[in-house]
């Protein structure tokens, strides 16, 4: 049976992990732009902004879910 993510983050880490979230994807999003311009072959090297945005993605979804993927391995964070 699949438990319920329980909230292991407090209101201050979850606008932290929003805002890194966002700031991620829209990382992402600009390096898609520079390999576009560049003309990059679709490729290996694309998992980087797909990284990056798919990372950020993640992190958004922990703030508003208030779960801390590394919280909740046991790995103290400061927020």
């Amino acid at each position: 049976m699949i438990n319920k993510m329980q909230c292991n983050i407090d209101a201050v880490g979850k606008a932290v992990r929003l805002k890194l979230g966002i700031m991620a994807v829209i990382a992402g999003m600009i390096t898609s732009l520079v390999f576009i311009v560049l003309n990059i072959n679709f490729g290996i090297e694309w998992i980087i902004p797909f990284g990056i945005i798919g990372g950020g993605v993640f992190s958004m979804i922990e703030g508003w879910a208030g779960w801390c993927v590394v919280r909740a391995i046991g790995i103290k964070t400061p927020h």
